[in-house]
């Protein structure tokens, strides 16, 4: 709201300062006029490119797989595509074409059907989100926002409720938890550490970049270590259940 509020009210100065120069050139309110049309050119291809992203999405109702009997919906869907979506465009790539389109759908899907296969093996070992852990989590989330309605209102725009959003927080927790126990990650050594540091110290290099200490970079780099071993185990993971699973892909 804020961001169509200031899309108008710089299109309304730039026709106020052009209506105040009459026939006269004006430098000032040239360069007024051309950030309106620059800031009115980008909004319209904002809009343009949401609508293009809002035709890959699916009827929500519809059942999109089904993985051992359970039903994945085209809500489930379209939430996981507007976050892979917006991840290609965080790269600079364009997730309207042909071919991003279509790696974005398989991508969506094989992430919904590795997620419903763990969330599934969670249940069966009887991993469970604790009533009191929701609530701990909500208020952080909560936290994010300044007041109550800015919250409800960025809810609102999800397409969620508080219904739908606690359930997406207890199975947050239940994968965190099947995942801290069942698929460790183990330490992580000084080796791979030194080896990481040692790649990115040459490419800082070759770009004539100052590259700060490895004490300095040494937490980042071990986290980051960390997040990579465990995907490659959850993927693992994933392919190991995929063995034994009834997988039904519908669109």
């Amino acid at each position: 709201m804020k961001k169509i509020m200031s899309i108008l009210m710089t299109s309304f100065l730039a026709v106020v300062l052009a209506a105040c120069g009459g026939n006269e050139e004006s430098k000032e309110a040239d360069q007024e006029n051309k950030a309106a049309t620059a800031e009115t050119d980008q909004q319209k291809q904002m809009e343009d490119m949401q609508k293009k992203l809002e035709k890959q999405q699916v009827d929500e109702k519809k059942t999109v797989a089904v993985v051992n009997d359970e039903e994945i919906l085209g809500s489930q869907y379209n939430n996981a595509l507007a976050s892979s979506q917006g991840q290609m465009q965080q790269m600079g790539q364009d997730p309207t074409s042909k071919e991003a389109a279509e790696q974005i759908k398989t991508q969506t899907i094989d992430s919904l059907v590795g997620q419903t296969l763990l969330l599934q093996e969670a249940d069966e070992k009887g991993y469970q989100a604790s009533e009191s852990d929701i609530n701990k989590k909500l208020d952080e989330v909560k936290g994010q926002f300044k007041t109550e309605e800015e919250f409800k209102a960025a809810l609102k725009e999800s397409g969620m409720d508080m219904k739908s959003l606690k359930a997406q927080v207890a199975q947050d927790i239940q994968l965190q938890q099947y995942v801290e126990k069942e698929v460790p990650v183990g330490e992580i050594t000084d080796e791979e550490i030194q080896k990481t540091y040692d790649q990115f110290a040459e490419q800082g290099k070759a770009a004539n970049q100052e590259v700060p200490k490895l004490e300095e970079m040494k937490p980042q780099i071990e986290q980051s270590l960390q997040q990579q071993k465990q995907q490659e185990q959850l993927v693992q993971q994933v392919e190991k259940l995929k063995e034994s699973a009834k997988i039904d892909i519908k669109i």
